[in-house]
């Protein structure tokens, strides 16, 4: 990828290091040597693979975390060249000695290399995490029909004045970052994870709340929002729970176009691509509920009609950061009336994943972002924006963790 942004084009305040895997005992430290191995185990256990590609991915296991990061093998894939650009600067250091992001994203990439991803053969375009994505979709069914009996109450109901307007949007969007917890790098398919169902508890856990500014923005007097854009994370839950928003806000006629922005290639396990979203949408037209199989035909509609737009770039699975985006996203996301970041990951490339103060202004870090932006996120990384003193002494006492365990959660509005 060339034609970045322009040095000035960053942060306005002074950047900190990035975070890394170097500090032993980190949730980097503990994310690289213990939750990747754990990661690739799983991918064996759920998939049939002969013993080549067994022994590809055993092989991975061993490289982590100490040798030094290698170039790419598989040099006909579509994104080689980037690659080849990407890891020059650290070819000669390790797995914790690289910047995490980078360790992240090249692990990704390392897995679909050890199953022939991009070769001829019988793996060529296979999702090696699609068993644990059905799984944790066809377990979220009460959530599901949930939200798609509060769309039909609210696309349905009569004389609807702005404040109604108002309180549905912002509970959809409560729900919307909450179902960032559904999150497949962190809990496997299996596992219990934090699941804050409970209205209260969704509120309660909420760091930073700015919905009332956006909401603000979206649906105030002689405001025109033409076109919005999700930058999309995990499949599942959080991905039903971004149609259901995006289906609002079109059928509501709050916003005349939405941009689904997708991983090209499987990634950090249950990360959506196109063809996720199509299944989805088909999963839920097969639902025995009228109010889901509405939800679906509505979207069918919407795709249909041009409305809504499903794209796909090798920048959202690259180890650049937004201030470092290619000119053509920098170009597109500047034409959007509001971008919506979900999850951990792309806060984390909104951020530059640096060891930010909690204490920093959220606006202060993504002052470079070009148009209106809202992060919809549910911590999971050592990475926390917007806080005040006090509040960082009562977390730090309540719960030591509380930067990744996933109980907590940010709305943050940035209006440059």
């Amino acid at each position: 990828m060339s034609n970045i942004m322009s040095k000035h084009d960053t942060p306005k305040t002074p950047l900190p290091e990035p975070l890394s895997g170097l500090a032993v005992g980190s949730f980097a430290y503990n994310t690289i040597t213990k939750r990747f191995p754990k990661i690739i185990r799983q991918v064996l256990a759920d998939n049939d693979f002969p013993k080549e590609v067994s022994l590809n991915l055993e092989n991975l296991i061993q490289d982590i975390p100490l040798t030094t990061l290698r170039p790419l093998l598989d040099t006909s894939a579509p994104d080689f060249q980037d690659w080849q650009g990407y890891l020059t600067p650290y070819l000669d250091k390790n797995w914790l000695q690289v910047p995490w992001f980078t360790a992240e994203m090249y692990f990704y990439r390392r897995i679909l290399e050890a199953i022939g991803y991009y070769q001829p053969g019988p793996f060529q375009g296979y999702d090696p995490f699609l068993k644990q994505k059905q799984i944790v979709l066809e377990s979220a069914s009460d959530a599901i029909r949930h939200l798609g009996k509060q769309l039909d109450q609210f696309l349905n109901a009569q004389h609807i004045g702005e404040s109604i307007r108002r309180a549905e949007l912002q509970e959809l969007l409560l729900l919307n970052v909450w179902g960032n917890q559904a999150d497949l790098s962190m809990w496997s398919a299996s596992e219990d994870r934090p699941d804050h169902q409970n209205s209260n508890d969704q509120q309660t856990h909420l760091l930073v709340d700015d919905t009332e500014m956006v909401v603000n923005y979206l649906i105030a007097s002689g405001n025109k929002t033409n076109r919005v854009d999700f930058i999309l994370d995990n499949y599942g839950p959080e991905l039903v729970y971004d149609i259901g928003l995006a289906d609002y806000l079109l059928s509501t006629q709050m916003v005349s176009e939405i941009r689904f922005h997708a991983k090209p290639r499987p990634h950090y396990v249950s990360d959506a691509m196109i063809k996720d979203v199509h299944a989805t949408i088909d999963y839920l037209a097969s639902d025995q509920d009228n109010s889901v199989r509405g939800l679906a035909l509505r979207m069918k509609e919407h795709i249909h009609g041009g409305r809504l737009e499903i794209k796909e770039d090798f920048f959202w699975t690259s180890p650049l950061i937004f201030w470092e985006m290619p000119k053509h996203i920098l170009q597109e996301l500047s034409a959007s009336a509001l971008v919506i970041s979900k999850g951990d990951a792309n806060y984390r490339r909104l951020t530059g994943d640096r060891n930010w103060s909690p204490t920093t202004p959220f606006s202060d870090v993504v002052s470079y972002f070009p148009t209106p932006l809202l992060a919809l996120r549910v911590l999971k990384a050592e990475l926390a924006l917007g806080l005040t003193s006090e509040k960082v002494q009562e977390l730090e006492k309540r719960e030591p963790d509380w930067k990744f365990s996933g109980n907590w959660a940010v709305i943050q509005y940035f209006n440059p």
